[in-house]
């Protein structure tokens, strides 16, 4: 699935294959920083070796782009005009230019009518501007561009992948600038345009079409006015289909829709609806291929896909719709267990800040099912568990939180978790100062004594009061210590 496919996309420039992967991972940083600093993000679709090639773009004042726009529309060969058109694609890469072309009267009608026209290069070269001006850092430019929304949208229906590929591109920059940009789109029909050209074969356009479709589902109105109107048309099928792990599984568009997944997952609209439609055990089979990629390669792009996956995956199983279809993964519990603890494993070595992710989703296995605290025990995961207690305080409080869920099924796995290095580790953390990570250490611990009565004695043995002892005045723990120093001396 992760083998690079040689020649998959056409040879641009310095490798577009190269840029897309860079783009992939971009993505994952800024999707990461959004959360925290709701940052926007957009894509440029640029030839590099070209642009190296053709020197520094001037800045155009307002008499250059009459003149470039003149030319363009009235110039008596097709080279001189596209020629001229260039000329202004690359004088919209400065933010003066952009200003001065907004400000500038019939500018954009102009370059609209360009893209309206019946000879190709001219169009193709009136679309880059437009995804010049797309890419603007500066609202008011990327707002100038909403009369060819209509336009562009047309397009998607067009014949050169192309062309479709860079309307994507740029309809996805406008989608994520302002709702106004949404509120036009919708009515003109962005989603069953996306929902037609989602059907495309070209991969280049899949992706394009997955970044332009997570720009919408972000958007805050997305759960009231966008994601009813996607989860009614076809798009959510083909996204599962899209996600179906095989040798016709491309990474750049999984990582694109599984996050388009996430998005409607977490919008918590209809996600009954996905999974009648299988989103389970799509989601559940693609990450046993993920787990088996691990140990396949190095390939540090793994991730990528794991994080929106794993997410997916953890939200829908939290859904009461998951008991009405029969249950949660359908193919096994010890095979998703064991995937889920390679990709572990991985995330340590590789990627340590995505453990959480790993350990949430075991959270919500095991939290209501005693088949796979089962798998978890008889596949002897319990210490490389307690291996990962000293990664973070975030990640102990996973590791304990999965061990409270298979103490809670009772004194049968109580049983099974008692003897071993769980009371020494447990020793561990209450000496850690985090409040949670205690706190959640003291709740494991009285359930291993409610259940298995020699744990508490092993416990006295281990100078386990001493180690109570330096949370006794602290306010958040007080009544827990308390109550396990009782359950401690007298059951």
């Amino acid at each position: 699935m992760w083998r690079r496919q040689q020649g998959r996309f056409r040879p641009v420039g310095c490798g577009v294959e190269e840029l897309r992967r860079c783009w992939r991972e971009r993505e994952a940083a800024l999707r990461k920083a959004r959360r925290e600093q709701q940052l926007v993000s957009k894509r440029l679709l640029r030839d590099s070796a070209l642009e190296e090639a053709e020197g520094v773009a001037a800045i155009l004042g307002e008499a250059e782009i009459q003149q470039f726009l003149r030319l363009a529309q009235q110039g008596t060969e097709g080279k001189q005009r596209e020629k001229a058109l260039v000329h202004l694609r690359r004088g919209l890469q400065h933010l003066e230019t952009q200003q001065t072309f907004i400000r500038l009267e019939g500018s954009m009608r102009t370059l609209i009518g360009l893209l309206t026209s019946n000879q190709a290069l001219l169009q193709l070269e009136a679309a880059r501007c437009l995804h010049e001006l797309s890419h603007s850092e500066q609202p008011a430019v990327a707002e100038a561009c909403l009369p060819a929304t209509s336009y562009l949208l047309t397009y998607l229906s067009g014949h050169s992948s192309d062309f479709i590929e860079l309307c994507l591109y740029t309809l996805g920059n406008l989608i994520v600038e302002s709702e106004a940009v949404r509120r036009q789109l919708l009515p003109q029909g962005i989603v069953p345009a996306l929902a037609a050209c989602i059907q495309s074969p070209h991969m280049a356009v899949l992706e394009a079409l997955g970044y332009a479709l997570s720009q919408l589902l972000q958007a805050n109105e997305a759960p009231e006015k966008i994601i009813p109107s996607i989860l009614g048309s076809a798009i959510p099928q083909h996204v599962l289909r899209l996600l179906q792990p095989g040798p016709k599984l491309s990474p750049g568009v999984a990582v694109e829709f599984a996050w388009c997944l996430h998005y409607i997952i977490c919008s918590q609209v209809n996600n009954a609806l996905l999974i009648t439609h299988g989103a389970l055990s799509t989601l559940g089979l693609l990450l046993l291929d993920l787990a088996a990629a691990v140990q396949r390669t190095e390939d540090a792009g793994l991730e990528l896909l794991a994080c929106p996956v794993l997410r997916c995956l953890s939200n829908l199983l939290t859904e009461a719709a998951v008991e009405a279809v029969g249950g949660q993964i359908q193919f096994g519990d010890e095979r998703v267990v064991a995937a889920l603890f390679i990709l572990l494993q991985f995330f340590l070595q590789k990627q340590p800040s995505l453990l959480p992710e790993g350990l949430w989703l075991l959270n919500n296995l095991t939290a209501n099912s005693p088949s796979f605290c089962t798998s978890l025990l008889s596949l002897d995961l319990i210490e490389p568990l307690l291996q990962l207690l000293p990664v973070s305080n975030v990640v102990s409080v996973l590791v304990l939180t999965v061990l409270c869920n298979v103490a809670e099924k009772g004194p049968a796995y109580c049983q099974r978790l008692w003897p071993g290095p769980l009371l020494l580790s447990l020793l561990d953390t209450l000496a850690f100062s985090d409040t949670e990570v205690v706190g959640q250490s003291l709740e494991l611990l009285q359930l291993l004594f409610l259940y298995q009565p020699e744990a508490a004695q092993a416990f006295l043995q281990q100078s386990g009061l001493q180690a109570l002892e330096r949370h006794e005045e602290e306010a958040q723990l007080q009544h827990r210590v308390r109550a396990l120093r009782e359950t401690a001396l007298h059951g």
